[in-house]
């Protein structure tokens, strides 16, 4: 296995990482099921010294980590990511996919958020000052991802 791709059969956590506010849970949980977690970022920053826990470091071109993530993204892969976009395309071949809230993005569930996506992207073209984003993270959210992704791990794990 090198370490721009991973074994296609294999269960892994794929974690797009940038702006992830639950890569600590997510070393947790994995290393308790005892599955490897692939981290990818465009810049670098510190991660668990484990075997499990390895780090892929994108160029900064707009999507690349997205890109690498969609690339390599399996039925048998736990994507965690915020990104609706990137969801979907996870989705499409099969993966188990988590907002870091903890709510799932499923094929049933998906074309009702990428739609959202763009309406409200369109709201915020048209009307000036107009801005927002997801409500602030709070202890609860902590808990219902750290919830789901041990369900999926267990579920995936059988």
């Amino acid at each position: 296995m090198s370490d721009s791709t991973i074994e296609p059969t294999a269960l892994r956590v794929l974690v797009d990482a940038d702006a992830c506010p639950v890569k600590d849970e997510i070393y947790r949980v994995a290393l308790r099921h005892r599955v490897e977690v692939v981290v990818v970022s465009n810049a670098p920053f510190g991660i668990p010294r484990d075997a499990l826990i390895r780090r892929v470091v994108v160029d900064d071109g707009f999507d690349a980590a997205d890109d690498w993530i969609a690339e390599q993204t399996t039925n048998r892969s736990v994507v965690v990511t915020a990104d609706i976009l990137l969801a979907e395309r996870c989705v499409k071949v099969g993966a188990t996919v988590l907002a870091p809230t903890g709510k799932p993005f499923t094929a049933a569930s998906i074309g009702g958020a990428v739609a959202t996506r763009a309406l409200m992207a369109d709201l915020r073209a048209g009307v000036d000052g107009l801005t927002g984003g997801p409500p602030p993270f709070s202890k609860r959210d902590r808990s219902a991802f750290l919830q789901a992704l041990d369900a999926a791990l267990v579920r995936l794990g059988r």
